[in-house]
């Protein structure tokens, strides 16, 4: 895990400045002339007294500019005000250190030397390029963060959509179920108060489904063949002997998940548009086969009917449920619905998903 950020910012100053001081002894201990050098202790002092001013010079720098939020700034108003800030900062630093140098150390007064007007020009310019880089690797870092951080919010914001957009597609689906299924009950209330009761009774089950998962994007296909199951046993009450249907899975494939209500929503399809308007009904197949070799399951509804959307309508249901695939497994999931070519008055629909390794198999 990361360091805090405070804990993070004192560890680059400490070890910024404090190699900055050991840069700067071994300069002088390779280019300053062997017969005018000063002893080491002493330039270690002076090297300390440098390192340690400019530390506090820059962490107050740095208070300036959080304080008046620089890091906000277009580049084009804010490097002025760092040059200016830099230069300033340079100046009053010098005037500390010479301050510590000549007064407070007495670094000078044993050797002789002077601290004159040229070196104190010399250390300001110097220090100024210095600070100019800590002013870099400062808004650097920061822009760096604010970057991290805006990608990171983009993503849960990505993120929120999708999840809106989830629960948007399920609320359309979901009343569609209920309504249809409130429907039926009306019908066997006056005619067969018994079956009703049925009815109510595989309804209640099929809305607690539907309530529980709301917020599920997938469940075991087992649990979601149960809820079909309900289903036809609730359509079979009314359509009595005018709706056969066989559900024929593979028992490897019964732990893969799939989004909820998802062949419910092809079943009822199924019935509503292509059994209940024919007299004589007809019937619903569904098989679940796994497919190793393309690493998918396979699922096939086919029910008596024939396939004719309107052009401008291809049917609410259908199209959310193929947004809700595409949300879920992009290109790698799909769903067709079309008429049999092998079958006459046949509709299929075909659905494949993809297997997620960790959780396909019982």
């Amino acid at each position: 895990m990361s360091a805090p950020r405070p804990r993070l910012y004192w560890t680059l100053q400490l070890v910024g400045w404090g190699l900055f001081g050991v840069f700067g002894t071994l300069l002088y201990l390779l280019f300053a002339p062997r017969t005018h050098r000063q002893p080491l202790s002493e330039i270690i002092i002076l090297e300390a007294c440098i390192s340690g001013t400019l530390l506090v010079a820059s962490h107050l720098l740095r208070r300036y500019i959080k304080h008046h939020g620089w890091v906000r700034l277009p580049i084009g108003r804010l490097l002025p005000r760092v040059l200016l800030a830099a230069a300033l900062t340079s100046v009053l630093s010098q005037v500390v250190i010479w301050v510590l140098l000549v007064y407070v150390v007495r670094l000078y007064a044993s050797s002789g030397q002077q601290y004159g007007w040229a070196q104190f020009s010399g250390y300001v310019m110097n220090t100024n390029f210095v600070l100019w880089m800590w002013s870099a690797l400062y808004f650097g870092l920061h822009y760096l963060d604010g970057y991290k951080q805006a990608e990171i919010d983009k993503w849960k914001l990505s993120a929120a959509v999708r999840e809106a957009e989830m629960r948007t597609l399920k609320a359309q689906i979901n009343p569609h179920f209920m309504f249809n299924g409130l429907n039926n009950i009306r019908a066997l209330v006056t005619e067969d108060p018994a079956r009703a009761r049925d009815m109510i009774t595989h309804l209640s089950d099929l809305l607690r489904y539907s309530i529980q998962l709301n917020s599920a994007e997938q469940v075991p296909l087992a649990r979601e063949l149960e809820i079909v199951a309900h289903y036809l046993e609730l359509e079979a009450v009314q359509l009595e002997e005018r709706l056969s249907y066989t559900i024929d899975a593979d028992p490897a494939a019964l732990q893969v998940l799939i989004p909820p209500m998802t062949l419910q929503l092809l079943v009822e399809n199924g019935i509503k548009h292509g059994i209940a308007p024919r007299p004589g009904g007809g019937r619903i197949t569904l098989t679940a086969r796994l497919d190793p070799a393309a690493e998918a399951l396979r699922i096939t509804v086919t029910n008596t009917g024939h396939y004719a959307p309107a052009p401008d309508h291809a049917g609410v249901g259908l199209r959310n449920a193929q947004e809700r695939l595409n949300l879920l497994f992009g290109a790698r999931a799909g769903l067709r619905v079309g008429n049999s070519a092998a079958a006459p008055a046949t509709v299929v629909a075909e659905l494949h998903l993809p297997l997620l390794p960790q959780l396909a198999l019982a």
